[in-house]
């Protein structure tokens, strides 16, 4: 659960190292050098630049990811007790039946079989549909927040200072400058652009 935003992000370093080797691969043939260095210079004059964010920060500081956290908490709190309930009343319905096994006829033992079957089928039944539920409501988040960390960005680089602004996250990438760490800013301009204190008036 804590690295629910891992796999997005995966497949987002794939995309833009994709667009890393297109466009370093583009500057190898001579008949493109001219337009590869008009991409590799910004509309006012400055390099091609990269921007990054502590996406640990982001999962940490931003309140959107805070309660998304807290819900999945709450809904995993009411899987396991609807669970763990669902497989006591199985147990109890085990224990009645051994209890009578002995005054049962063959008749009423294959019916107590049959009962346990379907119960424990049911339970297993419930199980799926909860977690499928879960998974919906996970995947269904996590777009929320990945949307809204999109249209910030989009707004925080209306300037066009950045080519690319990318989730860092440890093993991808080996080497970055802090120089272009845009985490506080990111942060705070979430926050800011819709707290849970606006969201209440």
């Amino acid at each position: 659960m804590k690295n629910w935003l891992l796999a997005s992000n995966i497949v987002l370093l794939v995309l833009v190292g994709i667009l890393f080797y297109l466009h370093f691969n583009s500057s190898n043939s001579k008949s493109n050098k001219n337009s590869v260095a008009s991409k590799e210079i910004s509309s006012d004059g400055n390099a091609f630049k990269i921007a990054y964010f502590e996406m640990d920060s982001v999962e940490n500081s931003f309140y959107m990811v805070k309660e998304m956290k807290a819900e999945l908490d709450k809904k995993e709190d009411a899987i396991t007790n609807e669970l763990s309930r669902l497989e006591k009343d199985f147990r109890a319905k085990g224990s009645e039946y051994q209890s009578k096994a002995e005054s049962m006829t063959a008749s009423q033992g294959e019916m107590a079989n049959k009962d346990m079957m379907q119960m424990q089928q049911q339970i297993q039944s419930r199980k799926q549909a909860l977690d499928q539920e879960y998974q919906d409501f996970l995947m269904r988040k996590t777009r929320e927040v990945k949307g809204k960390i999109e249209d910030y960005l989009k707004v925080f680089n209306a300037d066009k200072k950045y080519s690319y602004i990318v989730a860092y996250e440890p093993g991808l990438f080996y080497f970055r400058d802090t120089l272009y760490n845009i985490t506080s800013e990111l942060v705070k301009g979430l926050n800011e652009m819709k707290s849970p204190s606006k969201e209440k008036k």
